[in-house]
């Protein structure tokens, strides 16, 4: 999961149990295919390198509790912790907040949902009768991951459908060392979390 060519699209399955997503890159290569094991007791998400899940390339499993939030840690396909991600309780209220960390619990990295009131309209709107139908379309949520600098790397934005199967990953940076596999899949879990949230 290198060198990978922007845009990126996630683009879930239509009609299965689980949350499968397919990762493509802006060539039409696949990149991964990500599967949230269902029914277990600790969330596990396994990423494979295609549809056909001969090989797995990370796992990505909730290990404790901080903050009111698990954290996920994310390990290679040789058993190596390459790094992890965790949601900000507290300060994902109002807007998505999350922290990814490097393999020596570093937080390098910051997710965070670009407007607020975007989640709100959705949630409120999709209550309504035959207009909640169109909020897929009407309403799209953008996440921004930054440097502790506040240098902007990546905009995850989510494209309008009629149910939210799609989104983009725009780069806006070049990366610095490990940060791409990082972000990538701290971008796969969050996107995982915020489904389930609504």
């Amino acid at each position: 999961m290198k060198n990978i060519q922007f845009p990126v699209q996630f683009t879930f399955k239509i009609g299965t149990l689980s949350n499968d997503f397919l990762v493509e890159d802006a060539m039409g290569n696949d990149i991964g295919y990500v599967r949230q094991k269902m029914l277990k007791l600790v969330d596990e998400v396994v990423v494979y390198d295609n549809d056909l899940k001969s090989n797995i390339l990370f796992t990505i499993k909730a290990n404790k509790w901080i903050d009111f939030s698990a954290t996920y840690t994310f390990t290679n396909h040789l058993g190596q912790e390459i790094g992890r991600i965790g949601r900000k309780g507290w300060a994902s209220i109002w807007k998505a907040r999350y922290e990814i960390f490097d393999e020596k619990a570093n937080q390098d990295l910051l997710i965070q949902e670009e407007n607020g009131w975007v989640k709100v309209a959705d949630a409120v709107l999709s209550e309504i009768p035959i207009l909640g139908l169109f909020t897929g379309y009407l309403f799209n949520p953008s996440y921004m991951v930054t440097r502790p600098d506040g240098t902007e790397v990546i905009r995850l934005k989510k494209q309008p459908s009629l149910v939210g199967r799609r989104f983009s990953l725009e780069k806006l940076n070049n990366f610095e060392p490990g940060e791409e596999e990082r972000v990538i899949l701290g971008l796969m879990m969050m996107i995982l979390m915020e489904r389930r949230r609504g």
